[in-house]
């Protein structure tokens, strides 16, 4: 495989776009023979790359939808922070696959929806949402493309109008002892590991209120008729709350005229179900890792992908007890490791999303790239929020 000499792939400060355009169409194993890569958030030159731009949603107005040329296949990523905590230079972990016009969400962290029109994107567009697993920073704007992006339509008169298929887990099933031993309080005792469909129609009940309002005020859509929920059923392979990622073959999720997805098992620390995604297109593959730490299951699912958008962690500088460290590398995987899975992947390309500098803040993109590159000769991106990769 011979791949061309290409720039770097982060956004250029003080322009409106880094632009690296692909050639012809990117099959499902062709090679790159280049990239692009654009800051859809801003629509004027001039204005700083995302990572140094103002806090969304407080900066220049970003592009309207349709706008921007969408190809056969792109790759946009909305945000790009891992974890709970609030970033002001990142938001919350969320990628977009635009497949010959319509749009595919993977996760729904912190400001997706928003970060979703900014982008360019309309809700109109939106094709199905997957949700690989249920932890909060992947969750948290989830329920908002419905609530909102269903609402009454904005200014570019852009709304959902039909249910979109959502695809995620299912109950786990049972709960994990208490890292470092004692007891836990325990929420919702009553139903402690709600899967996605019982945790929408907790979002429908907790915003009845307003959305009973508005159906007779405003005459907007029933919002528990957009969502079409899909808790992913998980082949007999022993999985569970207590072995959340045996040995598996990769298994279909779901397959319309555009897309054809499968998914593993990964494991994520103590959750169940944690998912990694594949998505095969006439015009390429791309596998989404989830969160992780190192897997067989995703090698074995990402085989022959064209892209690989992989989360990654750093630890170095950290000051705390070896114990916690290798906790957190129970669920995540050091970026100085994350090259060798690409390469036994056989990927043309890695992108790192889900970005998680534990000791500092912002993190250096160069050495990022420098750690990520050891033991893989392919392309390698550090994500930024907006980013928009053209892949054919």
């Amino acid at each position: 495989m011979t791949m061309c000499n290409l720039c770097d792939a982060t956004p250029l400060a003080g322009t409106g776009e880094a632009s690296l355009e692909t050639g012809g169409g990117l099959g499902r194993r062709s090679v790159l023979t280049a990239l692009g890569i654009t800051p859809v958030a801003v629509g004027l030159s001039g204005v700083a790359a995302p990572a140094a731009a103002a806090a969304p949603g407080t900066g220049p107005a970003a592009r309207k939808p349709g706008r921007n040329r969408w190809g056969k296949l792109d790759l946009v990523l909305l945000g790009t922070k891992a974890g709970p905590p609030v970033d002001p230079l990142r938001t919350g972990i969320s990628t977009a696959l635009v497949v010959d016009g319509a749009t595919y969400v993977i996760d729904c962290g912190r400001a997706a929806a928003t970060q979703y029109v900014r982008a360019g994107l309309t809700m109109s567009s939106l094709s199905g949402i997957f949700i690989t697993h249920l932890h909060a920073d992947h969750v948290a704007d989830y329920y908002n493309f419905f609530l909102l992006g269903g609402s009454v339509p904005n200014q570019e008169k852009d709304n959902i109008t039909r249910p979109v298929p959502v695809y995620g887990p299912g109950p786990a099933g049972g709960l994990p002892p208490k890292f470092g031993g004692g007891q836990a309080p325990t929420v919702s005792p009553e139903n402690p590991t709600p899967g996605i469909r019982q945790l929408t129609e907790d979002c429908h009940a907790a915003y009845a209120y307003s959305s009973n309002v508005f159906l007779r005020d405003m005459g907007i859509q029933d919002v528990r008729d957009l969502a079409d929920v899909h808790e992913i059923r998980v082949p007999e392979v022993g999985a569970g709350f207590e072995n959340t990622a045996p040995p598996m073959k990769p298994f279909l999720v779901m397959e319309d005229d555009r897309v054809r997805v499968s998914a593993v098992l990964v494991p994520h620390g103590p959750v169940f179900p944690a998912f990694a995604f594949r998505f095969d297109t006439d015009h390429g593959s791309v596998t989404f890792s989830g969160d992780t730490t190192y897997s067989d299951n995703l090698v074995r699912l990402a085989k022959g992908s064209d892209v690989l958008v992989h989360e990654a962690i750093s630890v170095e500088g950290l000051d705390a007890p070896a114990v916690f460290v290798d906790h957190l590398l129970q669920s995540h995987v050091e970026v100085q490791k994350v090259g060798p899975i690409a390469r036994r992947a056989g990927v043309d390309m890695l992108v790192l999303s889900h970005i998680s500098e534990v000791a500092r803040n912002p993190i250096d993109a160069r050495q990022w790239k420098k750690w990520a590159q050891k033991g893989y000769g392919g392309k390698v991106v550090v994500g930024e929020d907006l980013q928009r990769i053209k892949l054919a």
